[in-house]
Parts: structure tokens; C-alpha cells; sequence
């Protein structure tokens, strides 16, 4: 194999029916206004480990929050943690801050650190103050091991990749599967890696003390997933235990592994929100199986778009439109979180064909036709057919 696999089509290309809100224009995270995502991908050799050397099959994921510097305008987040066995960087100061001022990187696990040391090249850039007339920098960077396909030792992802990432980062549809951070990842016994999915959300306007409102607003929410988890017996589409009807992979790893959610949204929501917003997505992840097993490190981080904080702030007191956590827009958007999450996971599986890794280490691709078989059957069992 000479470079990676092309792409497969997605979920819903594929004849998956998916039931559910309604999708944003590309049905991905870019579908949220001034969202955008860049890949780079790293792959070279065949045969033999040789640490340092190869074979390579890993890369690199830009999630870009918005327009201009995040920064000196931050990005209200929250973050939850589902199961901490990872070796992710800067998530504590979100936690604690309730913002995000860099953009998000997905790596490899053993690679964090030069991405991070990249990342904080780029965003020292753009800002010549930081660290010595201001704060420092709090870089964001999350990881899965891919050590299966990879040489994982060898560190490759660094400056140079994270670049091209950074440049690459663009709105529109967004390559998923073997591509950036996801080339060498394996999911639910099949190859994984990167999967996206929006919903569009609308919420009615309500009564106030003193006016009433009609009509409804609209806001996005969409995801991407980094897909690195799951037992193959455990596999679920759209309800269908498809991993319990399907014969195992040839060579079926165990459970353990890693998974990254990112949400993003338009919508008016604060970071303790937010982090409410993220939990949800663990569901969206329960949806297809996930147990959230003991060396799994699975991580969701969501954000907002809305209502940037400036680095340089006067005064002491800040006013923001927020939802009230009442009103009936909190639960469609919970209900968006993690039905794109759900879908996010699944686009990653479809799309993703067979990968051959670092010493004939294979990750085969998810049997489509047989997959979408049983959730039709199962589906018109349900329906009474």
C-alpha cells in the first residue's frame, strides 16, 4: 500500500438511515459559522517496525474555533472528562477558566509534546507580548494511540506538520477517516479515525415579563470525532447490534483505546453550559457501544462561538446573552450533542477503508453492505415489517 486508502462514502451516502434532527449543509463541525478543520497526514514504509524509522501511518487535526486570533478573543468551553486515561495538554486551565484560547490539535499520544511545543511557535506568532507584557499561552492538545499502525516511538508529527495543518484548515466538507490525526486509528475492531456530523437546532422563542416573542431561532452544532475505541462485539448502528451478528475481524483487539470529541456551537451558552453540552456527548458515544473501558482515555471538549471574552478586559463586571437553562433550547441542544456525536462516530467507520501498518499489523475496513443489511433488517423488524 503506497499511500492511504481513498475515502468510502459516509453514513447516510452509504443508504445508513438515520433518524433524527436535521443536519447542517455539509453535516460537519464546519457547518457551525466560522468553524474550520485541517488535516495532515504522515505515511511512508512498509514491513518491519524500526523505531525512529517507520512504517509511518499517523498525522495531524486542526479544529480552528473561529476567525481571528483566539487569544486575545477566547472562546467559552467546557470540558468532560469520561474516562482519564490519556496524556492530553492544556485541559485543565479550561476546565478551571471555562475558556478556549488556542486552537485544538489531535495527534498521536507520544507526539503531544512536539505538537504542542508547534503550536506554541504559531501562537507566540501572533502574539509578541504574550509570556512578557501579558499571560502565557494555555496550548490545547489531544491524543489517541495509534501504535497498532505506527511507529509510534518515532514521534514523526512535529512543526512542519502542524503547519500544514494550521494552513490546511478550511470550512466546507471536512475529509474524514484515514486522514490527519486519524491515519493510523482503530475503531470497534475496524479502522477508525476522523468522523464529523451537525445538527441544526431550532428553538422557539418564549414569553418575557414584558414582550412576547415569536418565531424561532436557528443555531448549529456540529462534531468531530478522533475514533480509537471500542470491542467489535460491542458495536452498535443505530440501535442494530451489529457487532453481535457479524463474525469478528480477523484479529480483534481489545477494547481498550481512546476517543476525542470536540462540539462546537453558534449557540449563546456559558462555559458551565458547555461543560453540560460535553457530557452529552458520552451518550452519543454510548449509542455506538462504547463503554468507556478501564485504558480508555476519552475526552470531550465543546465550545461556543458566541460570546468571546477579551484577553484585555475593563471594568470588573461582563454581560452576555445566555440561555436559561430551563428553557426547551437547553434539551435540543443536549439532543444534538449526541445525536452528531453518534453519527460523528459512524461517518468515521464508513469512510475509513482497510489500512496495513507498521509490521503487516491490519486494521481492516467495517463491512458496509453486511452493516447496512442488518440495520435495515432489524429496522423493519422494529417497524412491524
Amino acid at each position: 500500500m503506497s499511500g492511504p486508502p481513498a475515502p468510502r462514502p459516509r453514513a447516510r451516502e452509504a443508504g445508513l438511515y438515520i433518524p433524527g434532527m436535521p443536519t447542517g449543509m455539509h453535516n460537519a463541525i464546519t457547518d457551525v459559522p466560522g468553524v474550520r478543520v485541517g488535516h495532515s497526514t504522515l505515511w511512508a514504509g512498509e514491513g518491519p517496525l524500526f523505531p525512529g524509522q517507520g512504517p509511518v501511518r499517523t498525522g495531524c487535526t486542526a479544529v480552528m474555533p473561529g476567525d481571528g486570533d483566539p487569544f486575545r478573543a477566547k472562546f467559552p468551553a467546557g470540558v468532560h472528562v469520561l474516562n482519564g486515561f490519556g496524556k492530553a495538554i492544556g485541559l485543565p486551565q479550561v476546565c478551571e477558566l471555562g475558556e478556549l484560547e488556542s486552537p485544538i490539535l489531535l495527534t498521536s499520544t507520544m507526539s503531544v509534546g512536539r505538537v504542542a511545543d508547534a503550536l506554541l511557535d504559531h501562537m507566540l506568532r501572533l502574539n509578541p507580548s504574550a509570556g512578557r507584557d501579558t499571560g502565557t499561552i494555555n496550548p490545547v492538545v489531544l491524543e489517541c494511540n495509534d501504535g497498532e499502525l505506527n511507529d509510534i516511538r518515532g514521534r514523526h508529527v512535529g512543526r512542519e506538520s502542524v503547519c500544514e495543518a494550521l494552513r490546511a484548515a478550511s470550512g466546507g466538507r471536512v475529509d474524514e477517516g484515514v486522514v490527519g490525526a486519524g491515519t493510523g486509528m482503530r475503531c470497534y475492531g475496524h479502522k477508525g479515525g476522523i468522523g464529523t456530523a451537525s445538527r441544526v437546532v431550532e428553538v422557539p422563542r418564549g414569553a418575557g415579563d414584558e414582550e412576547l416573542w415569536e418565531g424561532a431561532d436557528h443555531y448549529v452544532l456540529g462534531a468531530l470525532v478522533l475514533s480509537n475505541f471500542g470491542a467489535w462485539e460491542d458495536l452498535r448502528v443505530i440501535g442494530a447490534p451489529v457487532g453481535a451478528m457479524l463474525p469478528p475481524p480477523p484479529v480483534a483487539p481489545e477494547g481498550d483505546g481512546s476517543v476525542v470529541v470536540i462540539l462546537a456551537t453558534d449557540a449563546p451558552l456559558d462555559a458551565r453550559q458547555l461543560r453540560r453540552l460535553a457530557a452529552r456527548g458520552a451518550l452519543g458515544l454510548a449509542r455506538t457501544g462504547s463503554i468507556a473501558s478501564n485504558g480508555s482515555g476519552d475526552f470531550l471538549l465543546a465550545f461556543s462561538t458566541r460570546n468571546r471574552v477579551g484577553h484585555h478586559l475593563g471594568g470588573y463586571r461582563a454581560r452576555r446573552d445566555v440561555f436559561i437553562d430551563g428553557h426547551p433550547g437547553i434539551n435540543m441542544l443536549f439532543r444534538a450533542a449526541v445525536e452528531s456525536t453518534e453519527e460523528a462516530v459512524l461517518n468515521s467507520l464508513f469512510v475509513a477503508d482497510t489500512v496495513v501498518g507498521r509490521d503487516g499489523n491490519a486494521s481492516p475496513g467495517l463491512p458496509v453492505e453486511a452493516v447496512l443489511d442488518i440495520t435495515k433488517r432489524v429496522r423493519e423488524g422494529s417497524d412491524g415489517g
